[in-house]
């Protein structure tokens, strides 16, 4: 596989840096020859010494460079890497490995074979210096386990393999060999920005001028067309960082002017015995606002010097900079000094643009002599007014910043006299109101978690009775396990060691065979950071207020959900007693009420309380992590739709004939259901007993004939996801519809389950949503619709949520949710993900639903995102994904859960694989949507960047992830 890899990015690489050899010296020229490189295979160690060693008595090496550590004595059969010593003149090993061939029986015991495993481990570098790194912080790599021309960089996503090394008394893994898990090539694509030692190629792709590979004598700049080859990396806001860059040939009419490092460097220098005020940085300014900036041309000379024109090299392509006045012949005497050569920057940089513009005009009045003005009016790109500047005196330049785009920019501006060119630097950064109001208002401190208290000698626990349930309809049997986190893996983390060690597993590629377990293993380390925060929220010393049933505590930061508490969670109150005994009394949370929550504790302790402090500490509820480890165990049949690989084409679910949208309002509306074109024997109006409920109010609006929509302003691409949803041809394997914000992804949700509910009688849908926001958004817009009566839908809240939390319209549906088995029975049922997973409390058998429509799946885990699809038929359920997931991602809190892939969406992951990439064809309409606004640029998880226009076939290659640009 690496071998490939080589070879397949060596072939990129090459032709990219043929355009640009020097007197045929590549930028790889000081590589060692391969005559200076040896691989040998089948070596005997000869020699054996107190602090080296010799193989073949040619080679030296020492313990350093043999690979695991593995102790070695004479005759031992190795195979190594030896490089000739330039000095000397003699070989040295790089790398020695013992040939595994070669090993005696009994010589190894299994634990110490089967540590020398080379396992596959897919992550991301996060830290890396001179001689080797680490990746997802636990497995080391040295420097000679990189892959050819590869300098890796903190972020970079990396495919290795690695073995479990005993260093001392503690087991650690080292990589064997590492290599970029993704690449591109791009050609002809422009330097957008350059701040200090990094830049943006594109505004998408990033490089930092530290790691980055550059020809001899260049250096890129704001403008620049180049050539490089990416690697994918988590840079900040970018998912690709350059591994290497070229300049390309630019054709002359661009407006961008490019220049090499030397020749930049001579444009900025004093010529002719002229001085240029050096200083060009307008500062930060807000959007929208302009600043002006005065530069000073001075002839120090004893020649006249002609200015022919000034214009800009082209940087900054939102052309934020402007000439606005040119102001001629300044003499030098004046009573304020003139700008001196040397004068200090930060001089300079304490006066105000204002101010500057203000002393021009008091020196020229002090001059009594009437100026030559040329004064243009805002905008002036270009001035090409030739003016002459005599020994002694001196040119203005008025320079204008209007702030139109956030971030840094610069700009050079270039002026021309007769016989050579002076430029200077322009920089300005630009921000917005909006980003002041997302600063903290003070920095964050955590609790100290070294200050622990001494151990009791003696705990003494007292528990109060639950509550009586909320919900009285809600009598749920108890069927989910407690999946208990594995001790050994909670030891693991809390010394620091490394999780590798105690599971290989998660340096594997997620496959069918290892899915179950690693997201397990995922899920509990997710859970051990969020213990480890709860502990961090707990209170010494709190003062509870006593009420006629409850005790009150005031919890700061509640508010913003730090800690984060839901109506029956369990919260532990220690009260310390003499001879190192500890009452603990158990309580759990009835009320939350902005700051403060309400607590059940025992009868006897609410009587005896007399406002004494009490140490809190609270638990973390660990409920919805159980039902993502049920899910697990639900969906181990569902193989070919987590991980298809092939598309079989079903019969479609509904074969009626689409309505032309000029025919769209000619017939009238009502019209009887229709299942694949025929009468349905049961009328749309009719409702079964399991959907009765007291107000059984009908829709408000005549429902449109099959084959119309219920919605006439959908667009082309949101009416052709309808219609292949509607189909189904490859159920059950997901459709994706994605897009950026703003192009209708929910309201294509609706379109499509009103669809399928009025013209696919037999079907019951389950639509779920990783928030009860969005659950809601979704209820109200069906509500709304007009489409549905009462009977039609469930809205199935949790059993913690409140009440006063349910908006006013929702809350007769969420009374018909109560009841779990009642409302699994509506044709509509509506819920968050973890919610769904009451369904399993009642013995809900898999295939109950035909239909699981999941909104906003890029904000969920995987494991949550199974919960409702495991309710639906392996064999022939129809599953739709909606979301973006560029936008927000799951919320993972644990590094090391989010290193290993519990970030990744089930939505994100389906389309890197090969079924919903874009071919040469396009996308398969029967598996993925793509809705676009034509403001929006888009690029897809497939490799390819489109830029979205009526027609939307102007495809391009660009990057992998998905994300989109404004």
């Amino acid at each position: 596989m690496l071998t490939a890899v080589r070879c397949m990015l060596s072939k990129l690489i090459s032709p990219l840096w043929r355009t640009v050899e020097v007197d045929g010296e590549g930028i790889f020229s000081g590589t060692p020859g391969m005559e200076d490189i040896r691989h040998l295979r089948g070596s005997v160690v000869t020699q054996l010494c107190l602090d080296y060693a010799m193989i073949d008595d040619a080679i030296y090496f020492t313990s350093g460079e043999v690979l695991g550590g593995v102790p070695l004595k004479e005759g031992d059969v190795v195979n190594c890497i030896a490089v000739r010593d330039g000095a000397q003149g003699g070989w040295k090993a790089l790398r020695v490995e013992k040939n595994a061939d070669a090993w005696e029986d009994g010589g190894k015991t299994s634990i110490e074979a089967d540590s020398m495993q080379l396992r596959p481990l897919i992550g991301t570098v996060t830290s890396f210096e001179k001689d080797g790194g680490y990746i997802n912080q636990t497995t080391y790599f040295p420097r000679y386990s990189l892959w050819e021309g590869y300098e890796p960089m903190k972020g970079d996503w990396v495919q290795a393999k690695y073995f479990i090394n005993l260093s001392g008394s503690q087991w650690t893994t080292q990589a064997h060999s590492v290599a970029p898990l993704r690449y591109c090539r791009l050609d002809k694509v422009r330097v957008t920005s350059v701040y200090g030692n990094i830049g943006v190629v594109e505004d998408d792709v990033f490089f930092s001028l530290d790691s980055l590979l550059l020809p001899a004598h260049y250096q890129p700049l704001p403008g620049h067309l180049v050539n490089l080859v990416m690697v994918e990396s988590s840079q900040s806001l970018y998912c690709w960082r350059a591994l290497c860059m070229a300049p390309c040939l630019q054709s002359g009419n661009s407006s961008a002017t490019c220049l090499p490092e030397a020749e930049l460097q001579s444009i900025l220098e004093n010529k002719g015995g002229l001085d240029v005020t050096v200083y060009g940085q307008f500062e930060d300014l807000m959007i929208g606002e302009k600043r002006e900036l005065v530069l000073w041309i001075q002839n120090k000379g004893s020649e006249t010097h002609r200015l022919k024109c000034c214009d800009f090299a082209g940087w900054d392509s939102e052309e934020q900079f402007t000439l606005v006045a040119v102001k001629g012949f300044t003499p030098l005497r004046h009573k304020r000094p003139p700008l001196q050569e040397n004068c200090s920057k930060s001089k300079i940089c304490s006066e105000s643009s204002e101010k500057q513009v203000s002393d021009a005009k008091e020196i020229d009045k002090e001059n009594g002599e009437v100026q030559k003005d040329i004064t243009h009016s805002p905008g002036v790109r270009r001035e090409e007014r030739e003016m002459d500047i005599s020994p002694g005196e001196r040119l203005s330049i008025v320079v204008a910043c209007q702030a139109k785009s956030l971030g840094s920019c610069a700009e050079l501006l270039l002026l021309h006299f007769s016989s050579f060119t002076i430029g200077r630097r322009l920089e300005v950064t630009v921000g917005s109101k909006e980003e002041n109001l997302l600063q903290p208002s003070e920095p964050y401190s955590p609790r100290d978690a070294s200050l622990v208290s001494t151990m009791p000698t003696q705990v003494i626990t007292v528990s109060a009775p639950k509550d009586a349930p909320r919900l009285t309809k809600r009598r749920l049997p108890t069927f989910l396990p407690n999946f208990p986190l594995p001790q050994a893996l909670r030891d693991c983390v809390e010394a620091q060691s490394d999780v590798l060690v105690v599971q290989p597993c998660l340096g594997e590629e997620l496959s069918p065979s290892n899915m179950r377990s690693r997201f397990s293993i995922l899920l509990w380390l997710e859970e051990l950071n969020a213990e480890r925060e709860m502990k961090e929220f707990s209170i010494e010393g709190a003062l509870l207020t006593k009420g006629a049933v409850y005790l009150h505590l005031e919890v700061l930061g509640l508010a913003d959900g730090r800690p984060s508490l839901n109506i029956g969670d369990r919260i532990v109150l220690k009260k310390p007693q003499s001879a190192g005994v500890v009452m603990e009394y158990v309580s759990y949370v009835t009320e939350i009420k902005d700051e403060t929550v309400s607590l059940r504790v025992n009868a006897e302790f609410q009587r005896s309380y007399l406002g004494e402090p009490l140490d809190v500490d609270f638990s973390y509820n660990r409920l919805t992590m159980r039902r993502c480890h049920n899910a697990l165990e639900q969906t181990k049949q569902f193989v070919e739709i987590l991980f298809p690989s092939t598309v079989t084409v079903q019969t479609p679910q509904w074969t009626g004939k689409w309505v032309e949208e000029p025919d769209q309002n000619k017939e009238d509306n009502k019209t009887p259901a229709m299942e694949n074109g025929k009468l349905s024997s049961i009328s749309i109006d009719m409702k079964s007993k399991a959907t009765q409920t007291k107000d059984g109010r009908l829709a408000s609006k005549p429902i449109p004939s099959p084959g119309k929509f219920f919605n006439p302003d959908l667009n082309p691409p949101q009416r052709e996801a309808v219609k292949r949803i509607m189909a189904g041809e490859c159920r059950p394997i997901p459709y994706v519809l994605f897009g950026p914000p703003g192009t209708g992804k929910t309201i294509t949700l609706i379109e499509a389950i009103l669809q399928v509910y009025h013209f696919l009688p037999s079907s019951r849908i389950l639509v779920c949503t990783p928030s009860n926001s969005a659950a809601d958004l979704i209820c109200v817009r069906l509500h709304d619709s007009g489409f549905l009566h009462a009977a039609s839908m469930a809205r199935v809240n949790a059993s913690c949520r409140q009440e006063e939390s349910i908006p006013e319209v929702l809350r007769l549906y969420s009374r018909a949710g109560e009841d779990i088995r009642h409302a699994s029975f509506h044709r509509i049922v509506v819920s968050t993900c973890s919610s769904a997973a009451m369904f399993h409390n009642i013995g809900l058998q898999v295939g109950h639903f035909t239909h699981v429509f999941l909104d906003e799946a890029g904000q969920a885990t995987e494991p949550e995102s199974l919960i409702p699809i495991s309710f639906v038929s392996e064999k022939d359920g129809q599953i739709v994904l909606a979301g973006d997931p560029c936008q927000l991602g799951p919320i993972v809190k644990s590094k090391l859960a989010a290193a290993f892939g519990l970030g990744v969406s089930l939505l994100e992951r389906l389309m890197a694989n090969q079924l919903y990439s874009r071919h040469d064809w396009g996308y398969n309409p029967n598996l993925v949507g793509a809705l676009c606004t034509q403001s929006f640029k888009v690029v897809f998880g497939s490799k390819y960047h489109i830029d979205i226009n009526e027609d939307n076939k102007n495809v391009s290659h660009a990057t992998q992830r998905i994300c989109y640009m404004a």
